[in-house]
């Protein structure tokens, strides 16, 4: 007999012990169901242990459904309308856990991350939940009116399964698709799963001609630029590039890499101001190259200011040419020869198909009591703790209805 065979029937059984999987489990058992929370890992929360620089930014403030990129734009409304950033800090304040804002809208804890994982544990524990870590999970079976979900050492039985395992990103903390096998099993649909938040790698020739600038960091507007025209139009988002000895990183690039795929551009404003140059078109300017390096050099570090005008200078110092040079510069545009990959990536884009969920409950539609919450659903938000806030969201929706 399965280790687990005797074992009563639980009424949901969460799968994954990480933001969304917690909390849902707390919500779900506050509700006076039988709650089973398992995870393959030795601690719950090891994600948002390291998150935000080991402080968890752990929602923001200013969170819409215009943070997120999915296939359906519109399917992360209603659950973040119902469970708001208000609603998430209100839980942190009652356990006194104290908190700032940075910037944009983002809060973090004062001091550790691992006050988030006490919280989300506490919470699971007052409501009853029963956790098992260490559990591997190796796939999910319909059962007469509920499932069966096989384990290493065994078979749990449940009315409804939830899954929270998360994607592929950072896969020294245990990360696996079983989240997408399980998906896949039921005959749903899963949006190609691909490393969002990450940083960007140089092409070619860029390696030699920016490589050496590694550390240099610069605040720009930075935009995808999209091949395909059916494809979702990238935001532009202001913040930080960094350069990097492998390529571009900081939160501006972080941005725009969940939108770019193979072969295409990105664009970069690196003085998000008009009229750098304008200085030069004085009758009674001086224009030449070291005119214009003054010029750049309060924008920009010096030598990224250097680089940038060894590679753009233009074969005269006319009108024309100098407008055309304050065009280029509001329009740096590289082809990425790729991405850091799922190692170095905060997220997993794509995921679980949101056509074939219920976006209230976030049950599958073909599959009634069958759940998919978090990172798994094919719902990628922007850097800054939008990303944590739909785990909090969803984790809440499908706990309302199970």
């Amino acid at each position: 007999m399965d280790a687990f065979e005797s074992a009563p029937v639980y009424d949901c059984i969460v799968l994954g012990a990480g933001a969304a999987g917690m909390l849902c489990a707390a919500e779900t058992a506050k509700r006076g169901r039988r709650v089973l929370l398992v995870d393959a890992g030795e601690r719950a929360g090891r994600k948002i242990l390291i998150s935000g620089g080991g402080r968890c930014n752990f929602t923001n403030m200013h969170c819409t459904p215009a943070n997120f990129l999915s296939e359906n734009p519109h399917f992360a409304k209603s659950a973040l309308a119902r469970y708001t950033a208000q609603d998430f800090i209100a839980l942190v304040q009652k356990h006194r856990i104290p908190f700032h804002e940075k910037t944009l809208g983002q809060l973090f804890c004062d001091h550790s991350a691992q006050a988030i994982v006490t919280m989300l544990e506490a919470e699971c524990r007052d409501a009853g939940v029963e956790t098992r870590m260490r559990t591997q999970v190796l796939g999910v079976l319909a059962d007469g009116d509920g499932f069966a979900v096989r384990v290493l050492n065994g078979t749990l039985k449940a009315r409804t399964v939830v899954v929270a395992t998360g994607g592929l990103s950072i896969p020294k903390m245990g990360a696996t698709g079983v989240g997408y096998d399980v998906a896949r099993a039921f005959g749903l649909k899963v949006v190609e799963p691909r490393p969002a938040l990450v940083p960007l790698t140089f092409h070619g020739d860029d390696a030699e001609h920016w490589a050496d600038l590694s550390g240099l960091s610069a605040e720009v507007v930075a935009t995808a630029v999209p091949v395909a025209k059916q494809r979702v139009a990238s935001p532009t988002f202001r913040e930080k590039l960094l350069i990097t000895h492998r390529g571009l990183s900081g939160p501006a690039v972080l941005q725009i890499s969940s939108y770019v795929r193979a072969g295409e551009k990105v664009r970069f404003d690196l003085v998000p101001e008009d009229g750098v140059f304008a200085p030069m078109l004085d009758s009674r300017a001086i224009r030449d190259a070291q005119t214009a390096y003054g010029l750049l050099r309060q924008w920009l570090p010096a030598r990224l200011a250097e680089r940038w005008l060894e590679l753009n200078l233009p074969a005269d110092w006319k009108n024309a040419s100098i407008a055309a040079l304050e065009t280029q510069l509001h329009a740096w545009t590289l082809t990425p020869g790729g991405d850091e990959g799922y190692a170095k990536a905060e997220v997993t884009a794509g995921g679980v198909s949101t056509a074939e969920l219920d976006s209230t409950t976030m049950q599958a539609k073909r599959v009634p009591g069958l759940a998919f919450i978090g990172e798994v659903v094919d719902v990628t938000g922007h850097l800054g703790g939008h990303n944590f806030q739909w785990a909090w969201a969803s984790a809440v929706a499908a706990a309302q209805a199970l």
